[in-house]
């Protein structure tokens, strides 16, 4: 089966600061990684294609990003970073070089729960609909009413949720998020990545039964046509490797027909992203 890695990262640690990684649990990640490291094992893992995500709101960053796409045969698209808050989205959207599939800022990080409903937000947002570009919801289970708003004001906008939202998987609670994805996937434009999980795990002693229960949760209530595999390499490697990603990914779809996994492991990102 042809595979399309719907999320990964790359950084370089002596292009500029990461103070997101100086908190001690991200020490085993605490270095430069290059696409040449994912190269490797993402070919014997059998992804032939992958989307670049963006890290830091940095505008420079998705510039770099942008050019790594440009020179590689494995990324397909870049989902990078603009500030919606600013005047001129369209404009800075429009200036960036081609490869830009996305735009995601971490919503994840503002202490405001409803950021996303902000009208300033909401105006940068539309700008990103009207350039054809889908938006990366990363976001925490609170925010979830926040993005269930703004989703349903912005129909022409498609919409990827991270993560599914980091739901809690080692304490092993289904609700409120449950309730909220269920909420969230009734808007047609909205798509979900089964990507992030084993990090939301316990990271030392995860088995694919603790992560069953959340990803068949959005399989139920996106259906496979709205779900697609992410591996979140290299902030996975906190918890598993590459390979111990996608096994679990080809695990928990395990019950699915062969289309419905090949949408979640390659048609369904083609579609959101227009690869």
């Amino acid at each position: 089966m042809r595979r399309i890695d719907a999320h990964h990262h790359v950084w370089d640690l002596a292009a500029r600061p990461h103070a997101w990684l100086d908190p001690e649990p991200m020490a085993p990640v605490r270095r430069t990684y290059t696409l040449d490291d994912l190269a490797g094992e993402a070919a014997a893992a059998g992804v032939e294609r992958t989307v670049l995500v963006q890290v830091l709101a940095d505008l420079d960053e998705t510039r770099e990003f942008l050019a790594i796409a440009a020179a590689s045969e494995l990324v397909a698209g870049v989902v990078g970073w603009v500030d919606l808050t600013a005047p001129g989205v369209a404009d800075t959207l429009a200036e960036l070089p081609p490869g830009l599939v996305g735009v995601r800022h971490g919503v994840q990080s503002e202490p405001d729960p409803g950021w996303l409903d902000r009208p300033d937000v909401r105006r940068g947002l539309a700008d990103v609909a009207a350039a054809g570009l889908a938006y990366d919801l990363l976001t925490l289970p609170h925010q979830l009413p926040s993005a269930i708003r703004t989703v349903a004001a912005l129909p022409e906008l498609t919409f990827v949720l991270d993560h599914l939202s980091k739901p809690p998987i080692a304490s092993g609670e289904l609700e409120p998020w449950r309730g909220r994805i269920k909420e969230l996937a009734a808007h047609p434009n909205v798509f979900c990545k089964l990507s992030g999980m084993v990090t939301e795990a316990d990271r030392a002693a995860w088995k694919v039964s603790d992560l069953r229960p959340y990803a068949e949760v959005v399989l139920e209530e996106f259906g496979p046509e709205r779900v697609m595999f992410g591996s979140d390499w290299p902030v996975c490697l906190l918890a598993a490797r590459y390979d111990q990603v996608v096994a679990a990914a080809d695990e928990l779809c395990s019950g699915l027909s062969e289309s419905e996994r090949a949408a979640v492991f390659a048609g369904t990102a083609r579609r959101a992203y227009k690869l």
